[in-house]
């Protein structure tokens, strides 16, 4: 199942509404945010349909209560929840080219436990001065959250292109379960914390990137 956050072009909407796609389908779902439709075991009464190509995807989590982003090593580091945007929205450059860390990201669910996952890109700016601000102004996430039975997580194809090219890769290897035991080791995890897996590929760009992750969805993160 791949869900969503979206608005008909027609009718924006800030926060959105729930869906689901289907093929070429959205389907809206009586849910008021993918917390909520976690919680209520992915239930949820069908309301209007939609052409895909006629809707807006949103971020799937405004406003994520944490995010934490893990290293290849099974660490990890906070970052910055309100930094998070949504498919297509800018990050600003401020006059540079900016480095696109591809990564696969899990959402909470209900229980502590993963509801789906997504595609995140985390931008990096080299420049910035401090060091803690270089990637402390830009995470991309979505287009859609793709459930367990959608997505396999031991396994992940995932594709950066951008003005410095296209590339390629998997994430294997990588304990998602480990990684929800540390995060919630001695605190409490929440519906829509996001959990960054480790980079997966990284690239130059002036003018933004695409990330593709099987199961997922196309990410488009454009710089201003």
């Amino acid at each position: 199942m791949r869900l969503c956050m979206f608005h008909p072009n027609d009718n924006p909407l800030d926060r959105g509404w729930v869906g689901r796609v289907e093929g070429d389908r959205m389907i809206h779902l009586a849910a008021q945010t993918l917390q909520s439709l976690f919680l209520n075991g992915l239930n949820a009464r069908e309301h209007a349909e939609y052409p895909l190509a006629d809707v807006t995807l949103l971020v799937p989590v405004q406003y994520p209560p944490t995010v934490r982003l893990f290293a290849a090593d099974g660490t990890f580091r906070f970052s910055n929840a309100t930094a998070v945007v949504g498919d297509g929205v800018a990050v600003p450059a401020e006059g540079g080219s900016l480095r696109a860390r591809a990564r696969v990201a899990a959402v909470i669910g209900a229980g502590a436990e993963i509801g789906g996952y997504s595609g995140l890109v985390e931008w990096f700016d080299p420049s910035a001065e401090p060091d803690v601000k270089q990637a402390d102004f830009g995470l991309v996430l979505g287009p859609t959250v793709a459930t367990p039975d959608e997505l396999d997580p031991s396994s992940v194809g995932v594709r950066l292109k951008g003005d410095g090219g296209e590339e390629a890769s998997r994430l294997e290897g990588f304990r998602w379960a480990d990684a929800v035991a540390l995060a919630g080791r001695r605190t409490v995890l929440r519906p829509g914390d996001v959990i960054g897996g480790p980079v997966v590929r990284e690239l130059e760009a002036a003018s933004g990137v695409e990330l593709g992750v099987d199961g997922a969805g196309m990410l488009r993160a454009p710089l201003s």
